[in-house]
């Protein structure tokens, strides 16, 4: 039997990473840390899954680092959260160019709440919490989301209140923060989070892919710069495969069939 806490399944273009691991809240053992990178890989190598989802069993987001194994864990390896870089060091989260839809039914705590920082869309139940607690463990925002991400989403006020405070909010307030895309049912979190990545699955795999890469590099730079870096961009959209049969679908009226070359 696996002791694994992390899979991922692939159905209909959509790709599930789901953490499992209830009886502690899915909170992340730096072994798990490594099953998601894994997970992750898994997703972006996927050729069958144009979007993902990023969730937790019911009842259960990811509850933070499990602090009993970061205690017996070597001070020099924790700042790496034993998660294996990709793109010069970012998480395999944000490094993903793939959409990836988050469904939180449970408690984001931590790490927890870094994870769905990471996400391009998140969708939660009433059941859901959101903290960046860092501040009560005497550390900062683990991954850099909380600090990078969470203001770009909500505010530098905001984000200030809740990285400073390491308050926790719930969905209600959290969906009033702009936080949220939506709150549902539990019963209805798995449709939900579904029906939005399947949004993302119909159009060109390579121009998705190029305008994630955009929009997040985008909030770093000058617009100059990234008037520059969108032409760049034009041309190899000009080049791709999926550019030609996306005219050619339109000129023949049917619908395309995208390879994301």
């Amino acid at each position: 039997m696996s002791d694994a806490h992390i899979s991922y399944e692939s159905h209909d273009g959509i790709g599930t990473i789901t953490i499992d691991r209830p009886a502690k809240k899915n909170a992340m053992t730096f072994a798990m840390l490594g099953e998601l990178s894994d997970a992750v890989a898994e997703g972006i190598d996927d050729d069958g899954a144009r979007a993902l989802i990023l969730t937790g069993v019911p009842g259960a987001f990811c509850a933070g680092t499990d602090l009993s194994d970061l205690q017996d864990t070597p001070e020099e390896q924790r700042s790496s959260g034993g998660q294996a870089p990709r793109a010069g060091g970012v998480p395999p989260l944000m490094a993903c160019p793939k959409p990836i839809v988050c469904a939180i039914d449970g408690p984001a705590i931590g790490m927890g709440a870094e994870f769905t920082s990471m996400c391009d869309v998140r969708i939660a139940t009433p059941r859901a919490r959101f903290g960046w607690v860092f501040v009560h463990r005497g550390l900062v925002p683990d991954t850099g989301a909380g600090t990078w991400v969470l203001p770009r989403l909500i505010g530098v006020q905001e984000a200030a209140r809740l990285l400073f405070s390491g308050e926790i909010i719930g969905a209600e307030r959290a969906i009033e923060l702009g936080y949220l895309l939506a709150v549902v049912e539990p019963d209805d979190l798995d449709a939900a989070a579904r029906e939005e990545a399947g949004r993302f699955i119909a159009g060109s795999p390579f121009a998705i892919r190029e305008t994630k890469a955009l929009l997040y590099a985008g909030i770093g730079r000058s617009f100059d710069e990234h008037v520059g870096a969108t032409r760049e961009v034009m041309e190899r959209c000009f080049r791709s495969e999926d550019h030609r049969e996306g005219v050619a679908s339109f000129l023949e009226r049917r619908p395309p069939n995208f390879t994301g070359r």
